[in-house]
């Protein structure tokens, strides 16, 4: 019998893995197919430098929703990223046990919960206290609010699996010499999870960059580059959703070369992450 199953189950298994690997070479090509000849009429510098998106013109530049991208996507990483590690850390080393069941299900909950419903709160809540400060509160703040509340479940989530993989002896080994609980967490526990928190920025890279429905509704969708984290924005993705539903011909092809820069960009950032972190561990 299982002469007959172990064939059967590794047949399976490749199955599964040849159809993410077409699943992906299938977006590649879409994406190429139909953004390179979009590049090629437009001209690379111009799309990439261009500071207006006028379609009815013909006029096609992403620099001011590129930069605002990257506003959106640091500022959301750089808040959501050292609060879902501390989150995770206060989980595992602080919080009763009796307790963790609770807030871990109240991470997943908050995982599951549509974007646009995060959108909605950013504009009932986030977007009316910002405009007390400056109007018209819909800003690259609102987003970078939004999305760094977005991306915490998967940072915590997967900084608290790392963490429960560290061993309690070298926990114990620690402690034993004289070192605090927080200390050793820092000497210990975080550079035996170097691998699951690049993981985990790398995903929330993504989410955050990726973001578009919830941004739509907060960031206030005007093409300029931005001068603070108050002015009007509108992203790359969020331009994609805007307006992919009605484009044809070269506006098509311009929104799905802007798709292929995200991707080409996300693949650049994966890279690079992936170059700091084998260099800290030479060290």
């Amino acid at each position: 019998m299982h002469k007959i199953l172990e064939p059967i189950i590794t047949f399976l298994f490749k199955i599964a893995a040849a159809i993410v690997f077409l699943a992906l070479v299938g977006v590649i090509y879409a994406m190429v197919s139909e953004g390179f000849p979009g590049l090629r009429e437009i001209g690379v510098w111009n799309f990439l430098s261009g500071t207006k998106w006028q379609p009815t013109n013909h006029v096609y530049g992403i620099l001011p929703m590129i930069f605002a991208s990257l506003g959106v996507t640091f500022g959301a990483i750089l808040l959501g990223v050292p609060t879902g590690l501390l989150v995770a850390i206060f989980i595992n080393e602080i919080l009763a046990r009796r307790f963790r069941v609770y807030l871990i299900g109240l991470i997943n909950l908050m995982a599951a919960i549509p974007s646009v419903v995060y959108g909605f709160w950013g504009v009932a809540v986030i977007v009316p206290y910002i405009a007390r400060i400056q109007l018209p509160g819909n800003s690259m703040l609102a987003a970078i609010l939004v999305v760094s509340l977005m991306i915490l479940p998967t940072m915590i989530s997967l900084t608290l699996n790392g963490l429960r993989s560290v061993s309690a002896d070298e926990k114990a080994a620690s402690l034993a010499l004289g070192e605090s609980r927080m200390l050793t967490v820092w000497r210990v526990c975080i550079p035996r999870i170097r691998v699951t928190l690049q993981a985990a920025v790398i995903l929330a890279f993504g989410r955050a960059i990726g973001e578009a429905t919830a941004v739509v509704l907060v960031a206030g969708n005007h093409v300029q580059i931005p001068r603070s984290v108050f002015s009007s924005v509108r992203t790359l993705t969020a331009n994609t959703v805007m307006e992919m539903g009605y484009a044809t011909g070269l506006h098509r092809q311009a929104l799905m070369a802007t798709g292929l820069v995200l991707f080409i960009f996300i693949i650049l950032v994966n890279i690079l992450l992936s170059m700091l972190m084998h260099v800290k561990k030479e060290k």
